[in-house]
């Protein structure tokens, strides 16, 4: 029986908790952190089963590898930062694609899931590294003084106003933008899984007598959760990829 009285184990924070699977040195590795592991696995091995030896006419995992590295390249890279300018950074960004997207879909993977970025750290640490990518393409680009005009916004045709639009600017690129970058995928991640833990479990429970029926429509909810959660869970890897161009694109931007 749980605290509510009625029996139904809700979900809530405890799905998010586990308990270490190993402990090395007062350093404990759980669940999370094997499929943190598994992630970077899964892609590295696919990428060089792809590409490592890669032909002229290639085999059908080649083309899947193709299709995919085209689609970050092309989709959102060219997109946003051009060919010449996005060239170089096409790796980083299939790389962060396909990594977060694995990281969402062991959600529903049977005996994984969860997914890795309902987690906040993990999308934190990926944020982290597009924040000061930017930063630091910012200041090599424009040197200080051209930096500091990018992160505040300066333009001197604002007159009185321009002190204050600088203040915001300066706090809405240095402290909130990462910290949404992060909390967007976060956040999706986490109420998607909350979602779909409440119907699974909501299944089960109503499996006894006249409740049938219910279990019926809770499990058909349950299905339908799953196809979505697929679909945000691709969507989610394509924005923050997105924005991470976005923000590339605002550092290598010439400022008037």
């Amino acid at each position: 029986m749980s605290d509510n009285g009625c029996g139904f184990p809700a979900p809530g924070l405890h799905s998010f908790l586990f308990k270490p699977i190993a402990t090395v040195g007062g350093f404990e590795f759980n669940k999370v952190m094997l499929l943190a592991l598994l992630t970077t696995l899964v892609v590295v091995s696919f990428f060089y089963a792809a590409f490592g030896k890669a032909k002229v006419v290639p085999g059908k995992l080649q083309m899947v590898g193709e299709a995919g590295y085209d689609f970050v390249r092309r989709g959102i890279v060219y997109e946003t930062l051009g060919k010449k300018e996005g060239e170089k950074y096409v790796p980083f960004m299939v790389s962060l694609f396909f990594f977060i997207w694995i990281m969402n879909i062991w959600s529903v993977i049977p005996l994984a899931q969860f997914p890795v970025s309902s987690i906040i750290a993990y999308p934190m640490v990926l944020a982290a590294i597009v924040y000061i990518t930017w930063v630091a393409l910012t200041f090599k680009r424009h040197g200080f003084v051209g930096a500091f005009k990018n992160f505040t916004g300066y333009d001197k045709s604002l007159g009185a106003v321009l002190p204050l639009v600088m203040v915001i600017e300066f706090f809405s690129n240095l402290l909130v933008r990462p910290f949404t970058h992060a909390v967007r995928l976060f956040a999706n991640m986490f109420a998607g899984h909350l979602m779909l833990v409440m119907f699974t479990v909501a299944s089960w429970y109503l499996l006894n007598g006249w409740m049938i029926p219910a279990a019926g429509v809770s499990f058909a909810m349950t299905m339908a959760m799953i196809v979505f959660e697929l679909f945000v869970q691709a969507v989610q890897a394509y924005v923050f990829v997105l924005l991470a161009c976005s923000y590339i694109q605002g550092a290598l931007a010439e400022h008037h």
